[in-house]
């Protein structure tokens, strides 16, 4: 059985591609990259927000998927939107990385912990919304690219640090850099973030599909996935949207599911938990995004959309 991999052509995207052929490859399957430009590859001088959010990292390879070029496309679940298009879908989550976000920087005396200024590249609006909210002192400037051209803007001196997921800076070997691990209880992730998603067109062969998921699938990971991306859709959130949510196992094997949302300038932040069975996690992220929306997350949502 032989799989075309579809995936970016960052240096990260292709490790994870490299990543999910490995464990293919160790269940008997031969495969191939295809790489592929995105939108938000392929445009770096405007924020995600301005360029628009839906499908900018996943369109191109999502037209592929469809066209039959490829079996199947690999991305970091937190690019993902909220919806997928008809006739796709996600068959396998991997096993999630540590989720928090890092501030990196060549300067190990930096810190969020105290009131000292400087500032921080940044391409996410939850980020920015979350670094307004928690640590004022500091300043942000928008920052787009693959790690490797952040950490080069970093050296040009177009900022002190960058707040990144730490899940990509590991993978690319870059602990090194990394000066301070943020709390998930205050800077709660987004949707996704440390997983890897395999998305496959609803026509393909249930023979891959199933060899696919087998090989790469981590039930553990998958559960909570389902839960913060039902809260995502339920919002109907994308990259510009400063959302959070994680879903994490509790010792009595239910559930826990952290979700909220931050206005863009920091003043307000709304945040609940939940907790259900595995079986409920759809609902489970459904009902945090009710209650959410009942509480004032409507007229924050409606806001958030009118500055975008």
């Amino acid at each position: 059985m032989h799989i075309r991999i579809g995936t970016r052509s960052s240096r990260l995207a292709v490790w994870q591609a490299e990543h999910i052929q490995t464990l293919l490859q160790a269940g008997g399957l031969t495969s191939e990259l295809v790489l592929i430009d995105t939108k938000g590859d392929q445009v770096l001088d405007r924020s995600l927000s301005k360029i628009g959010s839906k499908g900018v990292f996943t369109q191109e390879l999502e037209d592929q998927l469809r066209l039959g070029s490829i079996d199947i496309a690999v991305h970091s679940a937190k690019d993902l939107p909220s919806s997928l298009p008809e006739g796709l879908g996600i068959i396998a989550f991997t096993e999630r990385e540590l989720v928090n976000d890092v501030l990196v920087s060549r300067d190990k005396s930096l810190s969020l912990t105290n009131s000292r200024e400087f500032t921080i590249g940044t391409s996410s609006t939850r980020r920015v919304a979350m670094l307004k909210h928690f640590s004022p002192h500091v300043t942000t400037v928008d920052m787009r690219g693959n790690l490797q051209t952040r950490l080069r803007k970093l050296d040009e001196g177009q900022c002190d640090a960058l707040l990144l997921a730490y899940a990509g800076v590991h993978r690319m070997g870059y602990d090194e850099f990394i000066v301070e691990h943020l709390p998930i209880a205050d800077f709660t992730p987004a949707v996704g973030q440390g997983t890897i998603a395999i998305e496959a067109a609803e026509t393909l062969d249930i023979e891959k599909v199933n060899a696919i998921r087998q090989l790469t699938n981590h039930t553990l990971t998958e559960a909570c996935l389902l839960a913060e991306r039902a809260f995502l859709a339920r919002l109907e959130g994308g990259c510009s949207i400063p959302s959070f949510a994680l879903a994490q196992w509790t010792d009595e094997q239910t559930i826990r599911l952290t979700g909220g949302l931050v206005s863009l300038d920091g003043s307000q932040l709304l945040r609940e938990n939940f907790t259900g069975t595995p079986d409920e996690a759809p609902q489970l992220g459904h009902e945090l995004a009710e209650s959410l929306l009942a509480r004032g997350g409507d007229i924050l949502l409606a806001d958030i959309r009118s500055q975008l």
